[in-house]
């Protein structure tokens, strides 16, 4: 009970953490902050920091969760990255929170860790497998069949089927060829299309019935099928029964396609164990009369690759299938593996230490032979269990197929049942498909040089050549992470590569030669075809995504420029902040949806918002005539020339002539800070124009001057004159002037200045520092050298 509360107590920590992490993210993404970067340089630079941190920190999360999942882990590098590998950062979520619930699960005891507890005797060790697994010296069985595998078949697949059982289309009309929609290769159809379209399961499967109980597994055992009489036997005692559990063996390390090498069926009654490893394994079609009876249900847990595997192998399809797997899923299980299953319906611990056996051994252990065994002798009892489960959920008498969990999984199923088989093409400019370097490369979180992303492209190219020549998976040739060093060290000798390989795979001991010369030739040419990694990705994004894709990425090869902000139709009275403002209003600049949380469509001119929004105020060329102002104006300059007129608070307002054409820009001052600001709205008369005839000198009377003298001792005596009178209380209290008021924002921060201003003023006058060249540079500070990297090779020692 103390475990149960702390683990509620715990849950419940988090939870609030979890709200209060998506509340606060939810107020910052209504925050506009382009516009408080322009208010404060200082908040758009630790802006920055934090937006630097959290994307790393995020860049370790994503990389140590799918480290340990099939998800692809994704790049992130900038916030570009994290739009165009969302669907990747969904996967890896995903991943997380299947490994949460699985967590959870086994601290409340729901389920039990596969691995032995330690008051559990361990299970002995398969001595025999392990030491098969290590030195790999088992022939390869595929040298007996008598079609012997050559992997140089092309597209597209064509089925095994001598004849199609439980036809309603002849097998002739039913194989035509059509285009993949992802590759672009051909296809052939699936022989059983037509039959599976129009299929409709028994009645059975939507009939609520008490689970029929397995038999003792300790008491019962399997029979071995290795010969064509006891093939034939099975044969007609599965056409007996109405449902069926299927399970496949595979392996795929010393084969470049793979081999089924066990399949496991039960009814019932009774259990078999087919070695399919046999010469005459064509021969094993005939069981199509059973796979392809609609009247017989089949069962099966994860059968995405087993439908694959059987139409390669075995030339044998499925009609009538039940995918456990999808069940659990439909229910909202917390698990979805076999061994999940079998804990929850039969208290069975399956040991999956033999998962990964290489199941060519013969004659088979005894461990692999129960082991095999247990996957098909609950699976009947516990597809029951899960039939009633979703009768009960799925309100079968309302009709409704959205709340009919059963169609659901039945759908699902026919759909894995649809899938086809063809032969593995390798393509070498883009890399796709299973035997392709995109899928590597996708996961790889660094970025390689032209010269080490064009080596890395024909090493992996003649890797698969290799495998297809030897009968080998790509990983027995040249592992991934050796793969990868190559690449990225790109050794020009021998010694080199035998140094950076450890250990050397055998295939690279015979051809290292060709290795070498690979890498040489492609450092050559990567020059010549200057492919940058991230560009060759992104060209494969769009081609793979379509649309989508290109709108994330509209060019590949480079980036489009920033486009230059519109101009906007202010008022010609309008203060620069109110330009820079009304510019970063602009809706171009600021995301629809949450680049996050949500579908992002990047801005073309993302760039852009980045830049101080001043930078793009609309200011016409400062030509002479904006500062020349003529003394009698004639009336075809006044709609040309600008007279500004000047106003109680400083700022002049257009006039008629200026309201007509709202192109003309006029030069006007905004505030009273500075001295001589109030006296630009004074038109100054010279006797010609300095600027016009370009000379360096504008020539002002001297009785302007003295004028301007007098006014500005003028002001300042009726300055001193009314601060005395506010002191005294005499003189009444004047209205709040809005337009020489100075402004609010960051009062503090401006008066620090001003006193550390007067505090170098101070200082100054005490003491002239005179700048020299020398000691600027001693200011400046310097960073840290880049370090050099180690590289293997020889090394060298002085001597005496």
């Amino acid at each position: 009970m103390a475990s149960e509360g702390d683990s509620k107590s715990l849950i419940d920590s988090i939870s609030a953490s979890l709200v209060a992490v998506t509340r606060t993210a939810n107020q910052l993404a209504a925050e506009d902050f382009d516009f408080h970067r322009s208010l404060n340089p200082a908040f758009g630079t630790d802006l920055d920091k934090q937006n630097a941190r959290l994307l790393d920190l995020a860049q370790c999360l994503v990389g140590n969760a799918a480290s340990g999942a099939k998800a692809v882990r994704p790049r992130l590098t900038d916030a570009d990255a994290i739009d165009d590998n969302w669907r990747s950062i969904v996967d890896v979520l995903d991943s997380l929170l299947e490994k949460a619930d699985t967590s959870l699960d086994e601290f409340s005891g729901a389920v039990k860790r596969l691995s032995p507890a330690r008051d559990q005797p361990a299970s002995p060790r398969p001595s025999r497998i392990s030491a098969a697994i290590k030195s790999r010296e088992i022939t390869k069985p595929q040298l007996s069949f008598d079609v012997i595998p050559t992997n140089t078949e092309i597209a597209p697949f064509y089925p095994l089927l001598p004849s199609k059982p439980h036809a309603s289309v002849p097998l002739k009309e039913s194989l035509t060829t059509y285009e993949g929609e992802h590759d672009g290769l051909p296809h052939v159809t699936h022989p059983y299309r037509t039959e599976l379209e129009r299929y409709e399961y028994p009645s059975f499967v939507y009939t609520r019935a008490e689970p029929q109980q397995y038999l003792p597994f300790e008491s019962t055992t399997a029979t071995l099928v290795d010969t064509e009489e006891a093939l034939e036997e099975m044969l007609e005692e599965l056409k007996q029964a109405k449902e069926i559990a299927i399970d496949l063996e595979h392996h795929d390390y010393r084969s470049y396609i793979g081999i089924v090498s066990l399949m496991q069926i039960s009814t019932r009654k009774r259990d078999w164990i087919v070695d399919t490893l046999k010469p005459w394994r064509r021969k094993f079609t005939v069981l199509n009369e059973v796979f392809a009876d609609p009247n017989i249900l089949k069962v099966l847990h994860g059968a995405h690759m087993d439908i694959i595997w059987l139409q390669r192998d075995l030339g044998l399809y499925v009609v009538g299938l039940f995918d456990t797997y999808h069940a659990a899923r439909v229910l909202g299980y917390p698990g979805g593996s076999l061994a999940f299953l079998l804990k929850k319906f039969i208290n069975f611990d399956a040991q999956k230490q033999y998962q990964t056996a290489d199941w060519r051994i013969r004659p088979l252990p005894q461990e692999l032979f129960d082991y095999a065994r247990s996957d098909t002798h609950f699976l009947l009892f516990i597809y029951d269990n899960m039939r009633n489960e979703l009768i009960d959920r799925s309100h079968l008498e309302l009709q409704d197929l959205e709340h009919d969990k059963v169609h659901d999984v039945l759908k699902r199923s026919k759909e894995t049942a649809l899938q086809t088989y063809n032969h593995p093409m390798y393509d070498a400019k883009r890399g796709l498909g299973s035997s392709g370097w995109y899928k590597s490369l996708s996961r790889y979180t660094s970025n390689l040089s032209k010269e080490q992303f064009s080596v890395f492209r024909r090493l992996h190219q003649w890797r698969d050549q290799v495998a297809r020549e030897q009968d080998d998976s790509t990983h027995y040739v040249l592992p991934q992470h050796h793969l990868f060093t190559l690449a990225k060290e790109m050794p020009s000798e021998k010694a080199q590569l035998f140094k950076i390989v450890q250990p050397t795979p055998q295939s690279i001991k015979m051809r290292i030669d060709e290795v070498l010369e690979i890498i040489e030739n492609g450092k050559a040419v990567a020059q010549d075809e200057g492919l940058e990694m991230r560009d060759v990705l992104r060209e494969i994004d769009v081609f793979l995504h379509g649309d989508l894709a290109a709108e994330a990425a509209p060019s590949i090869k480079a980036l489009p420029a920033p486009e230059v902000l519109p101009q906007l139709s202010a008022p010609h009275d309008a203060p620069a902040p109110l330009l820079a403002t009304a510019q970063m209003s602009l809706s171009s600049l600021r995301a629809k949806t949450s680049s996050f949380w949500g579908i992002f469509k990047q801005p073309d001119n993302r760039k852009i918002s980045s830049l101080s929004p001043r930078l793009y105020v609309p200011l016409p060329p400062l030509t002479a005539e904006i500062f020349a102002t003529p003394e009698t104006p004639s009336a075809a300059t006044k709609a040309n020339n600008m007279v500004a007129t000047p106003t109680s608070n400083g700022i002049a307002t257009p006039t008629a002539s200026e309201k007509e054409n709202p192109d003309i820009f006029i030069l006007r001052s905004l505030s009273h800070k500075r001295k001589a600001e109030s006296d630009l709205a004074t038109p100054i008369t010279t006797d010609t124009d300095a600027l016009a005839t370009q000379n360096d000198e504008v020539s002002i009377g001297e009785d302007d001057l003295n004028q301007r003298r007098a006014d500005k001792a003028r002001r300042k005596a009726e300055k001193k004159a009314a601060k005395r009178a506010r002191q005294s209380g005499d003189a009444e209290e004047e209205a709040f002037d809005y337009g020489s008021a100075p402004s609010v924002f960051h009062a503090q921060a401006q008066a620090a200045r001003e006193a550390k201003g007067k505090d170098k003023k101070r200082e100054g006058r005490k003491e002239k520092e005179v700048f020299t060249l020398a000691k600027g540079l001693g200011d400046v500070q310097r960073g840290l050298g880049k370090r050099q990297k180690e590289t293997g090779g020889r090394s060298m020692t002085f001597k005496d």
